[in-house]
């Protein structure tokens, strides 16, 4: 082989080993979309432009910045991490880091450790206040009996840590997971934590695994075994889920890509795709309009309002590829905010669906300290509807509006709205008289939004003559108690699904577990596999799918 072939081998394998990033293509249905309709178009420019600064580390893309944004110094390569707000108004961010002049710069990550630090504004300056413990990518959360569980990524362990206040002191714990037989579908990492209505806790893991928790501690139990994850190619990690008062919002990245992806939910169980990108680099900006470019935004975590919704987004923030910060240069990492756009607080007026027939559609749009409906708004700009039609610039139009004391009362026409079995909530769109984005999130009445959510493991065969004796076990995870409903257990023999048996599964009240045992005809060999599908079918949820195999005892 000749030598300058290979120079040529070596090269390609040294930029396959180094590689961070690769350029996806946009699916074609993102075309059209107008300012709004991405998530992407919430964030809003950085503060403290005047305060900008050059003298400091990093590539000439992040100069001049606000180095009081977020947190950051020479001696410290930080990463991930969320802020909670205390009684006071002073804001506590949990973030991790390791020192920048190890060895293994940047890829010292492994020995990262958690700090506590505070400030008196949501943007920064953060200031560390303590250390808390070994980990990496926290993420800290308020649980119902008021205690704080700050989750942390470790290698060789999976832990917590646990405090009854924001100020500790922190006690380390072990994480356990309950699988329920399921698949994971990537390693347990990187996950992440929204409260439900009843202060309970739904839980996203790295591979888009859904698991619940009745107290907010561990042990989670999973309930998916597929993962929730856009249907396109990519390398997903660093979820973000959260609840508002309408719905569950999530935000799950693309690290080879360099692209995330939006997604929405009723129950935090079945997923809806948003069209557009959340977010991707460039999106620091400053008022001046000059941009921070970043060269990897990860760790995506929000602050959130009384309501819920997000008003400020945090990313872990590095101004080159990873394995390119070495010890002692001028490359490093740091945590950085963002404002956002909140959604307005709209909500429809009838209980009525909306249909074909509806005519027309009445919307209160509430008043807030920063927001006079009557004044702000652009009318001529507003649409109403389905997101897949609003975000397009389509959806219904304004025809009427009314006083309503501070709020005010808008109705559109009934016609291309776009509303469908497919959706749950309809999202208002348009602009202020300033120019700036205006969007809210409105329930559908005729919806309910709390439910059970019956969810099984695998059944236990075990053969007696010429019979089969099977037993199955079946929990509430949901908030609310189910109705009378019925499983159906099916077996695959010589490649047709048949019916083994079904059976009635009474209400069960939230959290309740039952174990079922059913009677059937012979299956397969003792110590065989066999395939088999488990379907729950309640008139209060989705029908429930579960299939693999099994060994017949």
């Amino acid at each position: 082989m000749k030598i300058s072939s290979i120079i040529i081998i070596l090269s390609m394998l040294t930029f396959a080993t180094q590689a961070q990033d690769l350029e996806r293509s946009r699916p074609s249905d993102w075309k059209g979309m107008v300012f709004g309709g991405r998530f992407m178009d919430r964030f809003l420019p950085m503060p403290n432009t005047d305060k900008l600064r050059s003298n400091v580390w990093g590539t000439k893309e992040v100069k001049p910045r606000f180095i009081d944004n977020g947190i950051e110094d020479a001696e410290w390569s930080y990463w991930g991490g969320n802020i909670q707000v205390d009684d006071d108004g002073k804001y506590h961010l949990f973030v991790c880091r390791w020192r920048e002049d190890d060895p293994k710069g940047h890829m010292a990550w492994p020995r990262s450790e958690v700090v506590h630090a505070v400030s008196y504004a949501s943007v920064g300056p953060y200031k560390v206040k303590d250390v808390i413990g070994p980990g990496h990518n926290p993420e800290i959360q308020q649980l119902k009996n008021g205690g704080y569980f700050l989750y942390v990524h470790k290698f060789s362990e999976n832990n917590y840590y646990y405090a009854d206040n924001l100020n500790g002191p922190w006690e380390k714990r072990a994480f356990v997971y309950d699988t329920r037989e399921r698949p994971i579908l990537d390693h347990i990492s990187n996950n992440t934590f929204a409260k439900r209505e009843d202060g309970s806790m739904l839980m996203v893991g790295r591979g888009g695994e859904v698991w619940i928790s009745k107290t907010g501690l561990p042990p989670y139990h999973q309930i998916s075994s597929t993962s929730i994850y856009p249907p396109y190619e990519g390398r997903y990690e660093d979820p973000v889920v959260w609840k508002t008062n309408i719905q569950y919002h999530l935000v799950v990245n693309d690290w080879l890509g360099r692209i995330a992806y939006y997604m929405r939910s009723k129950d935090g169980i079945h997923w809806k795709l948003d069209k557009g990108e959340a977010y991707l680099p460039g999106i620091a900006k400053h008022k001046n309009g000059e941009i921070e470019d970043w060269y990897k935004f990860e760790r995506i975590k929000v602050l959130q309002d009384s309501y819920g919704r997000a008003y400020q987004a945090n990313f872990a923030v590095a101004d080159t590829i990873k394995k390119q910060d070495k010890r002692k240069d001028h490359h490093s990492s740091k945590n950085i905010s963002i404002p956002m756009t909140v959604g307005r607080l709209i909500e429809l007026v009838d209980s009525n669906k909306i249909d074909k027939n509806t005519s027309e559609i009445k919307l209160l749009v509430k008043a807030e300290q920063d927001f006079n409906p009557h004044k702000d708004i652009h009318f001529k700009s507003l649409r109403f509807g389905a997101s897949e039609e609003v975000d397009f610039g389509r959806g219904s139009k304004l025809i009427k509006k009314e006083k309503r004391g501070k709020d005010l009362l808008l109705t559109f026409n009934g016609s291309g709205n776009g509303i469908t079995e497919a959706n749950f909530v309809a999202k208002l769109l348009g602009k202020t008289k300033k120019g700036t984005l205006l969007f809210g999130f409105a329930r559908l009445p005729w919806l309910s939004y709390v439910e059970p959510v019956l969810s099984s493991k695998y059944p236990e065969f075990t053969l007696h003559s010429k019979n089969c004796i099977s037993t199955i076990e079946i929990e509430n995870f949901g908030q609310v108690a189910s109705t009378t409903s019925k499983v159906i257990i099916e077996y695959l023999e010589q490649g047709q699904w048949k019916v083994y048996q079904t059976k009635e599964i009474p209400s069960l009240q939230p959290y309740e577990k039952i174990m079922l045992t059913l009677l059937g005809k012979k299956i397969g060999n003792r110590n065989t596999a066999v395939e088999v599908k488990v379907t729950i079918l309640s008139k209060n949820q989705a029908p429930v799918l579960l299939e693999g195999k099994i060994v017949v005892r």
